[in-house]
């Protein structure tokens, strides 16, 4: 089972072009930093209630991405034992170019992902990552479809991942316009299942507000 940095990561590829979709830095790692908490939260590492978030066990999981945010949130927590989850979703945010990097490495290692090295203008070189098995981002895509087009109960890890692809405005990737449309209602009531996923979509939702402001003001 991919986790949920693992799956961003994955959505955030189109499968035809190997080349990521447009998202700014900053609110990629926003949605980064969150997808990091919210596994975290699952596998019982924090908690959380209306407001704070709690180190309920420091003892590392064998993942780099999420042993480093857990010992970021474990040293704040250090100086007191409660934070505010804004404050540790930019904590876990920091070091999301490094926890893209080391998730693609595990895309490449698990063979979901091929890494090809060339030149744009002869000059800068960029990577592509075409997806050489598109089992595992066709089976996110149409479980989250079907979450999303029913009434059915779903499971925590798919109110956390639809949390995640609404705060960084991906659901076109997800539905069609016209099933978005019908959708809303049911992403507004899942994104009030998940307190970090509040707070994801507010933080994203923010930094994209204030990029906006910035570039009307150059």
């Amino acid at each position: 089972m991919l986790t949920f940095p693992e799956e961003i990561v994955l959505l955030l590829l189109d499968e035809k072009t190997g080349e990521f979709l447009p998202l700014p830095e900053s609110v990629f790692a926003v949605v980064m930093g969150g997808a990091a908490l919210m596994e975290l939260e699952l596998n019982n590492r924090i908690d959380t209630d209306l407001e704070k978030l709690m180190v309920v066990d420091r003892t590392p999981l064998g993942d780099n991405i999420l042993d480093d945010a857990l010992a970021g949130l474990a040293g704040i927590c250090d100086k007191r034992s409660e934070v505010p989850i804004p404050g540790a979703l930019y904590e876990a945010a920091l070091n999301a170019e490094d926890y893209r990097s080391w998730a693609l490495k595990r895309l490449i290692a698990h063979g979901v992902l091929l890494e090809e090295s060339g030149r744009h203008l002869w000059v800068f070189r960029t990577r592509r990552y075409p997806v050489t098995d598109d089992h595992e981002q066709q089976e996110v895509r149409a479980r989250l479809r079907q979450v999303l087009l029913s009434d059915e109960i779903p499971d925590p890890r798919d109110v956390v991942l639809i949390c995640l692809i609404a705060a960084c405005a991906l659901m076109s990737f997800v539905l069609s316009e016209a099933e978005f449309d019908a959708a809303v209602p049911r992403v507004e009531q899942l994104r009030k299942m998940d307190l970090i996923g509040q707070a994801v979509t507010r933080a994203a939702s923010e930094t994209d507000a204030i990029i906006k402001f910035a570039a009307t003001t150059m």
